[in-house]
């Protein structure tokens, strides 16, 4: 199968992974950030820092997202570290982060071992205005590779700037679900056949980016609410990609 899902905490789950199995880390890691206080950042929970106080929607919280700034750099370190063994030489990875998390998440995606290249933008057109302040509208992505890439195994030419909105209504699975259409562009870094790993996969969006352009996925989602609807997630995409094949053959 073009997939597999682990539910589980990430760290032991990446320590069972052979070396160099995989050709993309690509994942969204719990920001613990929000709030202006170090008090607001770790005595809130996920659903209190990023759902707002009118919405419409009942999604399950998820853990991983008290910790203060010197435990997460160290969390991050480790399984940073434990990814970059994992990862094949001119493998890649792509962290999502947020302002305040920025040199945290540089400092600990470097003492990993990893060569940091550079930042990607993700533009959220939806994001609220705020009176008297600009607004906050983007998330960032950090990104690097273990060594140096080989480019003619790839030779994509890809953005630095991504629009899109969070999913809404009954698209929307997570709390900080990321939009497939910012992640099917992204999961484009690892090659054609190659292999994404997401160690944070949440409801499932890299892996079904990943599926969806060519790619094999590993998943680790801890908790088990979201385990399941990454899961259904991706065998839907499987389904859906099985389908198209068949369309395809009998026309």
């Amino acid at each position: 199968m073009p997939f597999s899902l682990h539910q589980g905490d990430a760290l032991s789950v990446l320590a069972t992974l052979p070396d160099e199995c995989v050709d993309s880390v690509i994942t969204d890691p719990p920001y613990n950030s929000g709030g202006r206080t170090a008090k607001e950042r770790t005595s809130r929970s996920a659903r209190q820092k990023y759902t707002s106080a009118d919405a419409q929607h009942t999604l399950p919280d998820f853990t991983g997202e008290n910790m203060d700034q010197r435990s997460y750099t160290l969390w991050l370190t480790q399984i940073m570290t434990e990814a970059h063994r994992a990862t094949k030489p001119g493998g890649t990875a792509l962290l999502f982060t947020d302002w305040r998390q920025l040199p945290a998440t540089t400092d600990a995606f470097q003492a990993a071992g990893w060569l940091w290249l550079g930042l990607l933008t993700w533009h959220k057109p939806q994001a609220r205005p705020q009176k008297g302040k600009f607004r906050q509208d983007c998330e960032y992505i950090v990104w690097g590779a273990k060594g140096k890439i080989d480019a003619s195994r790839n030779p994509v030419y890809l953005p630095g700037l991504y629009s899109a909105s969070q999913p809404s209504g009954k698209a929307r699975k997570h709390i900080t679900q990321k939009p497939v259409d910012v992640m099917r562009q992204l999961v484009q870094i690892a090659p054609p056949g190659g292999t994404v790993l997401d160690f944070c996969a949440g409801s499932g969006s890299t892996g079904v980016a990943a599926l969806l352009e060519g790619r094999d996925f590993i998943g680790i989602e801890k908790t088990p609410q979201y385990a399941e609807v990454a899961n259904e997630r991706l065998l839907q995409t499987m389904q859906q990609i099985h389908s198209q094949d068949d369309f395809v053959l009998s026309a």
